[in-house]
């Protein structure tokens, strides 16, 4: 069999930015917490499985706050002050979004509906010039709205 059709799901105890690096660098296709339930890690098991890259919210928030925050040379970075231009509960929302919530968990919490949630994140995203969901977090973390957590082994 060859082995560039092996997909590797690690399932560890370590989600720190150097491990969940060296495990991707190495050919990991996915990186899931020991916490995970088995609905979850049996559906993580089923995507990378389908070839799909599969990271826990942790292992994201990690690569994010360590990795994308910075901009790339050229870019204009959206400052602080840019968030006044968003409703108390967009902010909330995008911090919410930011910290690897899903908009079901960012729902649930804020007794809103998915939609609603769906819609604060897509004002947020228009009204800070984003492109996607993923530069939202970014944004999140360049402008200090939500603030880098050390992790523990």
């Amino acid at each position: 069999p060859e082995l560039s059709a092996t997909r590797v799901l690690i399932l560890t105890t370590f989600e720190t930015e150097d491990y969940v690096a060296q495990a991707l660098r190495a050919g990991a296709s996915g990186f899931l917490g020991k916490d995970v339930t088995t609905d979850t890690l049996l559906a993580g098991l089923r995507t990378v499985a389908s070839g799909e890259a599969l990271l826990s919210p942790t292992a994201t928030r990690t690569l994010i706050a360590n990795f994308l925050v910075t901009p790339a040379p050229g870019a204009q970075p959206v400052s602080a002050q840019h968030l006044s231009e968003l409703t108390a509960r967009e902010r909330e929302t995008m911090a919410m979004a930011a910290e690897g919530k899903s908009n079901t968990e960012i729902a649930e919490t804020l007794t809103l509906s998915p939609l609603t949630v769906r819609t604060h994140i897509y004002r947020a995203m228009a009204k800070l010039g984003a492109r996607d969901r993923a530069q939202l977090v970014v944004i999140a973390y360049q402008t200090g709205l939500v603030q880098v957590t050390p992790l523990t082994p």
